[in-house]
């Protein structure tokens, strides 16, 4: 049983009256950003990036099949992982829906790891995907927007993520990080190698421009469920690791 008051119909219309214009000023704040994020300064991408996908190797501006806009998740799964991390698996179990839609906004979406394509094709196929996935095996893609830290880098306590330098070797040994590690097939120094991440370019007279990224809690978003939880009777309720890949649930 939760603690919680119970009213009267009209002391929740009330109370919800209330809640109602603190939504809507969430709302029009989060117009306000998305309007800053339109706002930054387009800086041109000037080195060349390949990738391997579906159709065959690729260049950042292929990737944008035809469109002038190009949103690409920077999903973790790194070359040495068994399987993709299970956070951006739940992120990404909302993709294969929207991809008609972007794309007839003139918005390609794909999914960008350094794993090699045969990987992420095998696990694509087992999480029953249909978006496009993108490999940047032996590229500095990941790299250069900053989802992927070398072994030198996480060993200085000097890892570029988010916009910060950070020490994340402290959460090394910490027993969420351990289990997720696991569940990828490897160990957390090597899991957090990768990070996640979405970043946003766009195409115009041949000239590809990077004009967003965002990392960390940036991503809530995209979290489909927590869109959902956030309007449940408990909220997101969290306590530790809960979620798992959709195919690792127990029945029922």
């Amino acid at each position: 049983m939760t603690d919680h008051k119970a009213g009267t119909r009209e002391e929740w219309l009330a109370a919800r009256l209330h809640l109602l214009e603190s939504e809507k000023e969430l709302t029009r704040r989060g117009d306000d950003v998305a309007r800053l994020r339109r706002e930054l300064p387009w800086v041109p991408v000037e080195k060349e990036y390949r990738f391997e996908t579906d159709e065959g190797t690729a260049s950042l501006a292929d990737l944008f099949k035809g469109r002038s806009q190009l949103l690409v998740y920077h999903f973790m799964f790194g070359p040495d992982y068994t399987a993709g991390c299970p956070s951006c698996s739940a992120i990404a179990d909302g993709f294969s829906g929207s991809v008609v839609h972007l794309a007839n906004h003139d918005v390609a979406l794909t999914a960008v790891s350094r794993a090699p394509l045969a990987k992420l094709q095998a696990y694509k196929r087992r999480m029953g995907w249909s978006f496009p996935w993108a490999s940047s095996f032996e590229s500095d893609f990941n790299y250069d927007f900053h989802v992927f830290h070398t072994q030198q880098e996480w060993q200085s306590g000097a890892v570029e993520y988010n916009f910060d330098t950070a020490d994340y070797r402290p959460a090394e040994k910490g027993p969420a990080l351990i289990e997720i590690a696991s569940g990828v097939g490897t160990d957390p120094a090597t899991y957090r190698k990768e990070g996640p991440g979405i970043s946003a370019f766009a195409l115009e007279d041949g000239v590809v421009f990077h004009t967003y990224s965002a990392y960390a809690r940036g991503l809530d978003g995209l979290w489909g469920m927590y869109a959902w939880l956030d309007r449940a009777p408990l909220g997101r309720n969290e306590a530790g690791f809960w979620w798992r890949r959709h195919d690792e649930y127990a029945e029922g």
